[in-house]
């Protein structure tokens, strides 16, 4: 049953717009990526405040590991939920929900009055960056056109990366400030010191920022016109197309869309029918391979490897700061690329590429070679896992799915990703200290050997094509 008349079908009744807002698509694409942004804070925030929780809540190594990973189980149970949510009630309801999760999350891990409280505070924050990472590259891509989708939708990467280094940066700050101004905090004595130790809260706190900013800003962008589509509001659907891409390509577009829906049952089922269960089995396999790349295990675990290979603790630190900015470097090339050398290039060759790196890296830290040579084996394996699978993920994951059964797949998909991010950081440190670094190098190196055939063989060329025409490709 379609929706009756309102404000946001008025477009249609005056003359619409003969071309579209470039400005209103990017500020569209902006306000959803910063759920990427709080991912990436979320989940870096952490790594200032361990030393301070596990000293103030005098914390067992087991403790300390389920505080570390308690955001995580969170991901997985926002991420696995939110699909069959956001293709019932929005993509927009379900963001809005999200940033209240990750608000209410910074809010309690600033002041928690026990080590339950805290952790109950990041399981629920890990909620909200589980239904974050499913529906923000979704909601980019049902808006992008087709020619622009891969570049704004990595965005979403982008995002991630550059929270990441603000949550490096802002703990730094917090921790630099309050050892260099012992003014501000009553002086050298007891209490200076005290509160010195409870700078954590401040680290957490600092997230407050971000989602507030990220819950307000939503009310000012539209719901999805795929979705709108989809629960039968086309004039709605209409107006919002209308407003990003004028109104002759809107009424194409439209029309695509309510051609697809009519094709679709938009069951659960149908991702196990042939066809889409290929297009299933290819974004599960985004998700695992794009996990046990070691990507982020470079990322938590990156001084230790260091380290490992013989830098001193300081030096350690600041090479993870180079392999960051080589992160975020990459992503900018991946952003720049991707609509013009196509996703599967990037995807193949990048994999192929990081495949040698790891290996190398494996080899070197075996023979105990000199430090200097791994970690420029390092920044290469970081540069081209950056620009090729974390550039890809999350642009190719949502676009290949028919819109009806989107929010479903990528649940499913999402769910992989986090299942397996959490399992890899798991078993990471027991695997490497019973068999040695250089064993989990080979590992990583062997899986993405495998990953590249998959990806080689598995995954079809998108760029430039719509949404509705990638969807017919699975059933040809």
């Amino acid at each position: 049953m379609k929706a009756g008349p309102s404000a946001a079908t008025l477009p249609l009744e005056s003359a619409p717009p003969a071309r579209g807002s470039r400005w209103y698509l990017a500020g569209i694409c902006l306000v959803a990526s910063l759920g990427g942004f709080l991912f990436g804070f979320d989940t870096a925030v952490i790594s200032g405040t361990f030393e301070f929780v596990e000293k103030l809540f005098s914390l067992s190594k087991f403790q300390v590991g389920w505080f570390g990973s308690s955001a995580l189980v969170g991901c997985i149970v926002g991420a696995a939920l939110v699909g069959m949510l956001s293709d019932r009630f929005g993509r927009k309801p379900n963001l809005l929900v999200a940033s209240v999760f990750l608000f209410v999350s910074a809010l309690y891990s600033t002041i928690p009055p026990n080590f339950d409280v805290l952790t109950w505070a990041r399981l629920i924050g890990g909620v909200g960056v589980g239904m974050a990472s499913v529906l923000a590259p979704m909601y980019i891509s049902e808006f992008a056109p087709p020619k622009w989708r891969g570049r704004l939708v990595t965005l979403y990467q982008l995002s991630i990366v550059l929270g990441i280094l603000a949550a490096y940066f802002s703990n730094w700050v917090l921790l630099g400030f309050s050892r260099a101004n012992p003014e501000a905090f009553g002086g050298q004595g007891w209490l200076h010191w005290t509160l010195v130790a409870e700078v954590w809260r401040g680290m957490f706190g600092a997230e407050m920022i971000p989602a507030a900013a990220f819950f307000f800003l939503l009310f000012l962008v539209p719901e999805s016109p795929r979705w709108l589509a989809k629960a039968g509001r086309d004039g709605q659907a209409f107006a919002v197309l209308t407003r990003v891409d004028g109104a002759e390509l809107a009424r194409r577009e439209l029309t695509e869309i309510q051609q697809s829906i009519r094709d679709e049952t938009g069951t659960l089922a149908e991702l196990f029918r042939p066809g889409l269960r290929m297009a299933l089995v290819v974004a599960v396999g985004l998700s695992v391979f794009g996990q046990l790349t070691g990507v982020n295990i470079v990322v938590y675990y990156g001084p230790t490897v260091l380290q490992g290979a013989g830098f001193a603790s300081a030096s350690a630190l600041q090479w993870q700061v180079v392999l960051g900015i080589v992160n975020l470097l990459f992503t900018l090339v991946a952003i720049w690329k991707v609509d013009r050398w196509g996703r599967r290039p990037l995807l193949v060759w990048g994999m192929a590429v990081v495949t040698l790196a790891l290996a190398a890296t494996a080899w070197l830290l075996f023979l105990e070679a000199r430090a200097g040579w791994v970690v420029a084996l390092l920044c290469v394996y970081m540069g081209f896992v950056s620009v090729s699978i974390c550039g890809v993920i999350w642009v190719l994951s949502p676009e290949i799915f028919p819109n009806r059964v989107r929010g479903r797949a990528m649940s499913i998909a999402t769910f992989a990703n986090w299942t397996t991010n959490m399992i890899s950081a798991f078993l990471f440190p027991w695997y490497v200290d019973r068999f040695g670094i250089h064993t989990g190098f080979f590992t990583f190196a062997a899986i993405c050997a495998v990953a590249t055939v998959f990806f080689w063989r598995c995954v079809p060329e998108t760029k430039g094509k719509s949404l509705e025409e990638i969807a017919r490709h699975w059933l040809t």
